[in-house]
């Protein structure tokens, strides 16, 4: 069953700032309520749940980080014929979808090219003539996301709601032919609050998702714009929820450091922001499970929650459990997004979705916190 892991907590300290920014020491953490972070690194995640050895680790962040650069060029040069892209993990490619010529300069022993259907905007306009109708979409449908390897619209639906589903899409004018119905279990729900390695809202308490300029973004269940946080001291200068699940508070004198907490001892560099492709390792951490890797299966992703409907979220093969929510998503050392909610735990796996950072840098208009 899905569920929206609200108010909760745990993925990133801001690393070596850790005892001024939370007064403890840096790798420390609260596990929540009878549970103990997995004291696993972002390496050995890796390894553990995406079944590779140590060296195939190092050759798979190489290999994405290449994917990565040469998706933001198929992009750029093909325009308004882009179809799409994603990392093969099997061949260590890219492969970029195009519904024009074949761009043979993008072609390498990196970057394959294949002819699609429809392009990145068409699919896109697709989701968001759903985004627009998600009023009336059916309590059977929990979601819907473009999905690049297919070159196709997911809509996600309850087995006895697949008429309804695709009333739903005929209702947004979308062609059906662009439309895959998946039948999915996921329900979303919200989740009590639970503590963990935190800032606090009252008598709450949310993880930090990245050091920004000013303070720290994090997500927007967490608190409403005005209110004030302790350990560390600050304010939401913003935030967005539902529609979007993002925040941003201010924590003045605070020392920041571009880097998370491992719950291994130690920290992840953060170095950039640049979004990685479909089909690459992403890994979040928390203080509830530790850290989990698993690999990006779609962005612009939109999921209903019983508050409302989330649009524009990076959707994963990740697990996570309450306890994990509002920390950070990071593929080698590119941070990606905030966790906002997901599905199924850690013992059988599950789906978590994470509002993209890049779109909250925007936002504030901050910039992310570098090492």
């Amino acid at each position: 069953m899905e569920r929206r892991m609200r108010v909760l907590t745990g993925a990133a300290a801001v690393a070596a700032a850790a005892a001024a920014v939370f007064g403890q020491q840096a790798g420390a953490a609260e596990p929540g309520p009878g549970t103990t972070p997995d004291r696993t690194s972002m390496a050995g995640a890796m390894q553990r749940d995406l079944g590779l050895s140590a060296s195939e680790v190092d050759a798979r962040l190489a290999d994405e980080k290449a994917a990565t650069r040469s998706e933001k060029k198929a992009r750029e040069q093909l325009g308004a014929s882009f179809g799409g892209a994603w990392f093969d993990a099997a061949s260590g490619r890219l492969v970029v979808g195009t519904t024009g010529e074949a761009a043979s300069s993008l072609s390498s022993s990196s970057t394959q090219v294949r002819q699609v259907a429809r392009s990145e905007q068409q699919l896109t306009g697709y989701q968001a003539k759903l985004d627009a109708t998600k009023a009336s979409a059916p309590a059977s449908v929990p979601g819907w996301y473009v999905d690049v390897t297919t070159n196709k619209v997911v809509v996600q639906s309850r087995a006895a709601g697949v008429a309804q589903a695709k009333a739903f899409v005929k209702k947004a004018g979308v062609p059906a032919s662009a439309v895959t119905v998946e039948v999915s279990s996921e329900a979303p729900r919200a989740l009590d609050v639970v503590g963990g390695n935190a800032y606090y809202i009252g008598g709450a308490r949310c993880s930090v998702g990245f050091a920004v300029t000013g303070g720290f973004v994090t997500a927007g269940h967490c608190g409403t714009t005005g209110s004030t946080t302790s350990s560390p001291s600050g304010t939401f200068a913003g935030s967005s929820f539902p529609g979007n699940d993002y925040a941003y508070v201010k924590t003045p004198g605070q020392a920041l450091i571009g880097a998370v907490n491992d719950y291994a001892g130690g920290t992840v560099r953060v170095q950039g922001s640049s979004d990685a492709p479909v089909g690459s390792s992403i890994c979040r951490s928390g203080s509830t499970t530790g850290w989990r890797c698993g690999t990006i299966q779609a962005r612009n992703a939109s999921v209903t929650y019983v508050e409302g409907t989330i649009t524009g979220l990076i959707r994963t093969s990740a697990c996570a459990e309450p306890g994990d929510s509002g920390g950070s998503a990071i593929s080698g050392t590119q941070a990606q997004g905030v966790t906002s909610g997901g599905s199924g735990n850690c013992s059988v796996g599950g789906t978590t979705y994470f509002q993209p950072v890049n779109e909250i840098l925007g936002a504030y208009g901050v910039s992310l916190i570098t090492s």
